[in-house]
C-alpha cells in the first residue's frame, strides 16, 4: 500500500498485527472503509481463505483510490488490516480503539463453498465463547480409583449432556466444542480438565439464552462427579450480521453485471465473525461468495484451503473486489446512494 501512495501506520490501535492504510484528496469527501482480514487455523492454515479476504481488500481499496484520482473526486480510502477474526475478535478491539470512526460505511468480502459462480448477503451467528474448567482428585486409575474426583469424567459428562440437549434446541441454534487437558496417563484419573466452548445462535439475545442452558450443563456434570468448575466467558461477545439493505442492493446489482448469481439473505453458511459488530456500529456489507471447492471440502476444511490457493480462486475474489470498490466509490460519490444507505442503518439502528 506503501508503493500505492498510501499512508501505513503499523502495529495499529494496540494490536501488533493490525495496521491502517489510508490514502485521501480534496476536502470535504466522505471516507470508504475496507478490511482484509489477516488470520488462519491451526494445523490447517487458510481454511477459511483469509488470504483471499487479504487481497479482496487491498483490491477494493486501490480501485476506488485510483477512481477518485482520475475524476479529481475529494475523499478519502482507509484500508484496515484486521486480525484475530477466527480468535481474538480483533475487530471488537478496533471498534473500541475508535478504528471504524472516520469511515461512512465499510465493506469486506469472505470466500465459502457453494454453487459456482455465486455470492449472497446472508446474515451470520452472534457467538459466545466460554473456557470450562474442572477441578479433581488424582488417583492410580486401578488401585483406588474411588479415592479420585475425575476432571475427565466431568468433562465428558458436560459433553454428552450438551449433545443430548441439541434435540432441544432450535434449527438455526449452534453449540460445540473440545475436550483439552494436561499432564494426562491412562493409570491415573485426571485432576484436571478443559472445555473450549461456543454457542451461537441468530442474535445476541438468543446465544445468552442458549448460553444458560449450556452453563447448566456444564455446573450439572460438577456436581454428578464431585469435582469443581470454573466457568470463564470470553470477553467479546461477536454479534450477527445486519447487512445494510441498501448496499446489499446495489452490490446486487453490480454483481449480475459480472454474471454472479444472487444466492439471497439465505445463502453461505452457519458460522460467525466479529465483523458483526463493525455492522451494528456503521453502514457495512460482508458479502460472501463460492470458490470451486472438492466435495466435503467446504470452509474450515484442509481441501478449502487447498482450493482458495488456485488461481481461479483468486480470479473469483478480484471480481467480487470490483464490486465492492464500485459500490464502495458510490459512498463517496452519490449524494443520494449515501443517504439510502445511511437511512437504511439508521432505520435498523437509530441515528448516531
Amino acid at each position: 500500500m506503501l508503493n500505492h501512495g498510501f499512508v501505513v501506520t503499523p502495529h495499529y490501535a494496540g494490536l501488533d498485527t493490525a495496521w491502517r492504510a489510508t490514502w485521501s484528496q480534496g476536502r470535504g469527501g466522505r471516507t470508504i472503509g475496507f478490511n482484509s482480514e489477516m488470520d488462519a487455523l491451526p494445523g490447517i492454515g487458510h481454511a477459511c481463505g483469509h488470504n483471499l479476504i487479504a487481497i479482496g481488500g487491498v483490491a477494493a481499496a486501490l480501485g476506488v483510490k485510483t477512481a477518485l484520482e482520475k475524476s479529481g473526486t475529494a475523499g478519502t480510502v482507509i484500508l484496515l488490516g484486521t486480525p484475530a477474526e477466527e480468535s481474538g475478535s480483533g475487530k471488537i478491539h478496533l471498534i473500541e480503539q475508535g478504528a471504524y470512526k472516520p469511515m461512512h460505511a465499510c465493506l469486506m468480502m469472505h470466500p465459502s463453498a457453494g454453487p459456482k459462480h455465486s455470492f449472497f448477503n446472508g446474515p451470520s451467528q452472534a457467538i459466545k465463547a466460554f473456557t470450562v474448567e474442572y477441578f479433581g482428585h488424582t488417583a492410580h486409575a486401578s488401585a483406588a480409583p474411588w479415592e479420585a474426583k475425575n476432571a475427565l469424567d466431568a468433562a465428558v459428562l458436560a459433553y454428552s449432556s450438551i449433545s443430548v440437549l441439541r434435540q432441544q434446541i432450535k434449527p438455526d441454534h449452534r453449540t460445540h466444542g473440545i475436550i483439552e487437558g494436561k499432564d494426562w496417563a491412562p493409570n491415573v484419573i485426571p485432576d484436571y480438565a478443559r472445555l473450549q466452548w461456543l454457542v451461537r445462535a441468530p442474535s445476541p439475545d438468543q446465544v445468552i439464552v442458549l448460553s444458560e442452558r449450556v452453563i447448566n450443563c456444564f455446573q450439572a456434570a460438577a456436581l454428578a462427579t464431585g469435582t469443581q468448575v470454573k466457568i470463564t466467558a470470553a470477553k467479546d461477545f461477536a454479534f450477527d450480521l445486519r447487512q445494510n439493505r441498501a448496499l446489499a442492493e446495489d452490490f446486487t446489482e453490480v454483481m449480475s453485471r459480472y454474471g454472479l448469481t444472487d444466492l439471497g439473505a439465505n445463502g453461505g453458511i452457519s458460522a460467525s465473525t466479529d465483523f458483526g459488530n463493525v455492522t451494528y456500529e456503521l453502514p457495512a456489507l460482508h458479502p460472501g461468495y463460492t470458490i470451486p471447492t472438492v466435495p466435503n471440502g467446504g470452509n474450515h476444511t484442509a481441501a478449502f484451503a487447498n482450493s482458495a490457493r488456485e488461481p481461479h480462486a483468486h480470479t473469483l475474489t478480484l471480481t467480487v473486489a470490483k464490486g465492492l470498490a464500485i459500490s464502495g466509490l458510490r459512498i463517496i460519490t452519490d449524494d443520494e446512494f449515501y443517504a439510502k444507505v445511511k437511512k437504511a442503518y439508521d432505520d435498523e439502528f437509530g441515528e448516531k
